[in-house]
């Protein structure tokens, strides 16, 4: 099942790489158990030649790309000398000649190779590249979501920490904007909110003293919960999909409403009202 819903991920953004560049040919695969390569989607081939295909790290293309964790591509495949050619029957085959592969890579490990190809001899541009590296990143924000709702949803070996706990929310509020599915998105926020609430009585500084409500906005939670996790501006920009300005304004605006000076003082009062774990 796992397998299924992923290639139905990897599918649909092949698809939209070929209906936003006009290539041909279409396809890639994902890795099985973390070792072998199978080409199991395929869009416009006229011959089964690549199905299946097993793709070896360093052998091909695709091989290389995998090797190396970055997009690799050639001009005419049968005479292109920084590959190996132990795929050239099924290339031939299929009547290719000028391919892009593109990496899919989740937490820095290679989960699939993503190809396009013309059947002429012809440069690969840059509107090309950028539009396979955007499907790329697609299916493993897709992998990503799905990696984090499994790992949060299996019975733990045992009881985790807290800074487990709190590494999980952060990971998870930034990764919840780019969901586009709206019904996994929120789905995905109301996991936060159970991780938010999660040790039953929000902290307080004195035992029994009360808790100041805090209403903080979606976004000023993220940013929050990527400097919680040690995030610099920079980082939490990256990783949220922000301008580092942006974060800072975001963070100003947090600490305000909590009453706090420094960026560990806001984390600190965000956890005594409730607002992360």
């Amino acid at each position: 099942m796992r397998e299924h819903v992923e290639s139905v991920e990897l599918r649909g953004a092949l698809l939209r790489l070929r209906r936003a560049t006009g290539l041909p040919v279409v396809f890639g695969g994902l890795l099985q158990d973390g070792r072998v390569l199978r080409i199991a989607e395929l869009t416009g081939a006229v011959t089964p030649a690549l199905h299946g295909l097993a793709i070896s790290a360093g052998s091909g293309l695709g091989g290389k790309c995998l090797a190396l964790s970055r997009p690799c591509a050639v001009t005419d495949y049968p005479s292109a000398r920084h590959i190996t050619h132990e795929y050239d029957v099924p290339v031939s085959a299929e009547g290719l000649r000028s391919v892009i592969a593109v990496p899919v890579v989740v937490r820095r490990k290679v989960r699939g190779v993503m190809y396009g190809a013309l059947r002429d001899a012809l440069p690969i541009g840059e509107r090309v590249f950028d539009a396979a590296m955007a499907a790329a990143r697609d299916v493993e924000q897709a992998l990503a979501v799905r990696d984090e709702v499994r790992r949060l949803l299996a019975p733990p070996p045992s009881e985790p920490s807290w800074e487990e706990v709190r590494q999980a929310h952060g990971e998870l509020r930034a990764l919840a904007p780019r969901v586009a599915d709206p019904e996994l998105r929120e789905r995905l926020l109301a996991v936060c909110g159970r991780l938010e609430t999660a040790s039953g009585t929000a902290e307080s500084p004195v035992p029994g003293a009360p808790v100041p409500a805090v209403s903080l906005t979606p976004r000023e939670k993220d940013v929050l919960a990527a400097v919680a996790s040690g995030a610099t501006n920079a980082s939490a920009a990256s990783l949220l999909g922000l301008r580092p300005e942006t974060v800072k304004g975001y963070l100003r605006s947090a600490m305000r409403k909590l009453g706090a000076h420094t960026r560990l003082e806001a984390v600190v009062a965000a956890r005594r009202a409730g607002v992360l774990p």
